[in-house]
Order: C-alpha cells, then sequence, then structure tokens
C-alpha cells in the first residue's frame, strides 16, 4: 500500500454570498425600524384667581353624596338611574339648557355617578357645565 498526498486544489471561503445576507439583513432592519421621535406638549395653564365669580340665582346643581345618590337643586331621586336624573333635570330647566349645569360631588363618590351626570347634561344640551370643589386650608 502506498500512502501519499494528494495534491488537490486550495481550498477557500467565498464571501460574496455572505457579505450579500449581511447587507441584506441591515437594509431591512433599518427599513423596518421606527424612529421614534418623543415629543413634550408645552402647556400654558390658567391660574385662578381668590375672587367669586358672578353667581345667576337660577342655576341647576346635582349633588351626588358618597353613595351614588342624587339630588337635584336641594331635591333628592328615588333612584341613581340615569333617566331618573335626566326627567328630573328637564322638569327643573323647563327646556332652557343655556342654564349652569353645576355638579358637587363627595370626595368618596364613585366615579361612575360624577360620569353619568356629565352624560345627562351632555345629552340634554347643556353647555355650562362647572364641578365644584373645595378651597383646601392652610397647610399644618
Amino acid at each position: 500500500m502506498k500512502f501519499r498526498r494528494q495534491l488537490g486544489e486550495e481550498v477557500s471561503v467565498n464571501l460574496t454570498p455572505l457579505i450579500d445576507v449581511v447587507f441584506l439583513l441591515l437594509i431591512f432592519f433599518m427599513v423596518s425600524t421606527t424612529f421614534t421621535k418623543e415629543s413634550h406638549l408645552e402647556i400654558d395653564l390658567p391660574e385662578a384667581t381668590g375672587k367669586v365669580g358672578q353667581q345667576d340665582k337660577t342655576v341647576l346643581e346635582v349633588v351626588i353624596n358618597s353613595k351614588g345618590e342624587y339630588s337635584v337643586n336641594e331635591r333628592p331621586l328615588i333612584n341613581n338611574q340615569a333617566d331618573t336624573l335626566s326627567k328630573a333635570v328637564m322638569k327643573i330647566a323647563e327646556g332652557n339648557n343655556k342654564l349652569p349645569f353645576i355638579i358637587t360631588a363627595d370626595a368618596k363618590t364613585p366615579h361612575e355617578f360624577v360620569v353619568r351626570a356629565m352624560d345627562v347634561a351632555g345629552k340634554l344640551g347643556f353647555v355650562h357645565l362647572s364641578i365644584t370643589t373645595q378651597k383646601t386650608g392652610p397647610a399644618e
């Protein structure tokens, strides 16, 4: 037996297909990536003054207690349904949706009942909607 080395072709790696694939991946990621630019809104908020504004004698005030029970102009309603509130508001407003609509809610009132009152006001066409707040006392 004769063992001898066979001299053959020189082994080499062709890098052209590898470079093509890398460039295709680079282009794919460049095209598919979205560059987000965070933007911040600059808002100039109004400042409140300590003066009490003029209040009309005829207002429509809806008071909501912590249990979600409504009263319209100091008249309690039999339930807290939107339909009952709507009928009571229409009866007191007598079709005048230009009246100021004031919502006064307890601090512990569930958000649902305040939104329900706002929804009734919007459906009836009231545009002068206010939500009352309480002045904070001096810091202790």
